[in-house]
């Protein structure tokens, strides 16, 4: 899976914003805190969910299951507006 080519993020501080550019259904701004951030960032090349969640616990101390349920809610909002590539 991968972050849809048309949706484009830019770091803000203590957040990042993303960006729908070109042809997306999509029509807004989607503003996500630090660690959120960190995993979109993970999914601007091609990459698994366990890949995600293995960079997740090497740079968080978090639960295993605490992470997993996190990665896949950000998944699951990016699917929502037509974000990732899967």
């Amino acid at each position: 899976m991968r972050l849809n080519s048309s949706f484009v993020t830019r770091d803000m501080g203590d957040s990042q914003v993303m960006v729908a550019v070109g042809s997306s259904a999509f029509n807004g701004i989607v503003r996500s805190n630090s660690t959120a951030a960190f995993i979109v960032d993970q999914l601007k090349k091609d990459t698994t969910k366990e890949q995600i969640l293995a960079a997740v616990l090497e740079k968080y101390e978090v639960e295993a299951s605490v992470a997993e349920a996190d990665i896949e809610k950000i998944l699951e909002k990016l699917r929502s507006i037509g974000a990732l590539d899967e």
